[in-house]
């Protein structure tokens, strides 16, 4: 069972997630909030598997409550997912820095919702290829952050090139296939060096890849 929390200032938007969200078997609602300190209180109180937050609130806004979430070694297994009313939101970036697992749009249609939760859940990032390029183009195509090269010297050559084709957009699955290696095998390669470069998830993986220079846009394959 999956279990979602759900936190945004208009009962309207949350009223009409629950109803779709408890719908599912395999899904429930644990608990709601209307801003960001109720986001983070809930999260420790109901430890949920994700967290859908919307990113601006009153009070404290998403990002923020994302950080705190994200901060706290307790609330490691929460996946936060923040809902914006824009595919490119002007914060979506810094949310993702700050710790999110991704981020959808309100008006997404309900299947791609549930998918992006399970996706969430799984501890995958929420972020297609088509949405990776679109966030790189606006927000991440700049000179790379020199004094952070450094820290992609802990990862072995095999390491690295996983997290190239993570910052990619591609899943295990597809990084097995494009390194000809088992799923399993991708899969420890992307723990390992979420583990070593100390990122919370694939979406910190994406970040990290393209601050540090170690992908750039140019070399994002394009549909």
């Amino acid at each position: 069972m999956i279990r979602v929390l759900l936190v945004d200032d208009q009962a309207l938007i949350r009223a009409g997630f629950r109803a779709l969200i408890n719908a599912e078997d395999d899904f429930t609602v644990v608990a709601e909030g209307g801003d960001g300190t109720e986001a983070v209180a809930l999260a420790a109180r109901h430890l949920p598997d994700v967290a859908l937050i919307d990113i601006q609130m009153p009070v404290l806004d998403g990002i923020q409550a994302t950080r705190r979430i994200a901060a706290d070694p307790a609330l490691s297994g929460v996946r936060v997912v923040i809902l914006t009313n824009y595919s490119l939101d002007e914060h979506v970036y810094t949310a993702l820095r700050a710790g999110a697992a991704g981020f959808l749009v309100k008006d997404t249609e309900p299947a791609d919702l549930l998918h992006g939760i399970r996706i969430a859940a799984r501890g995958d990032a929420l972020l297609s290829p088509a949405i990776t390029r679109k966030l790189i183009n606006e927000y991440v195509s700049r000179p790379p952050h020199h004094s952070r090269t450094a820290e992609l010297d802990v990862l072995t050559n095999r390491e690295r090139e996983v997290v190239a084709l993570a910052a990619r957009g591609m899943s295990n699955d597809e990084i097995a296939a494009h390194m000809v290696i088992s799923v399993a095998t991708a899969k420890t390669h992307v723990s390992r060096a979420m583990t070593k470069l100390q990122a919370r998830d694939r979406a910190q993986l994406v970040v990290l890849a393209y601050e540090t220079g170690l992908v750039t846009p140019a070399a994002t394959p394009s549909t």
